[in-house]
Order: structure tokens, then C-alpha cells, then sequence
């Protein structure tokens, strides 16, 4: 089962960060996974600010500081794509 994780940037804002579609049963939730062992997570924020969808290693939950999760937010709010 994939926890929320959160995490709060220097602007205040607190982001709640969970695999895309964690908590659907069966197998549908490898829907998540991207290519390899990369998968989509959805970072959701407290504030004004829109949800940002980032794509990171298998893991992640774990092995990703606070700060480098920060930063893959702050990419993905910065990519106007």
C-alpha cells in the first residue's frame, strides 16, 4: 500500500505526493508505472498553486529526500508543458 507523503517548500506550501491511481486494487495498479521501474506520482497542493504530475524511480516514497522531492516539484510547476 503506497502512504501520502508530504512535504512543505519555502513558500509554505505543503504538497501531498502519492503513486497516480495507488489504492485501486488488482492490476490495475501498475496503471502508475511509466516505463521501467519509473512510475507516476501526483503531487497535490495545500495553496493556490495546481497539482503537478512527476515521474520518479520505484521507491521513491523512501529513497527521495524531502529536497530532491521538492525540487522535482518545483521542475514540473516551472515546465509549461
Amino acid at each position: 500500500m503506497h502512504v501520502p507523503r508530504e512535504v512543505t517548500d519555502p513558500e509554505g506550501i505543503r504538497w501531498t505526493c502519492v503513486e497516480a491511481y495507488a489504492g485501486i486494487s488488482g492490476d490495475a495498479g501498475d496503471a502508475a508505472k511509466v516505463d521501467g521501474e519509473r512510475y507516476r506520482v501526483v503531487c497535490t497542493p495545500s495553496g493556490a498553486s495546481k497539482s503537478v504530475e512527476l515521474q520518479l524511480s520505484g521507491g521513491w516514497e523512501d529513497s527521495l529526500t524531502d529536497d530532491d522531492l521538492l525540487r522535482e516539484i518545483a521542475n514540473a510547476r516551472d515546465d509549461p508543458s
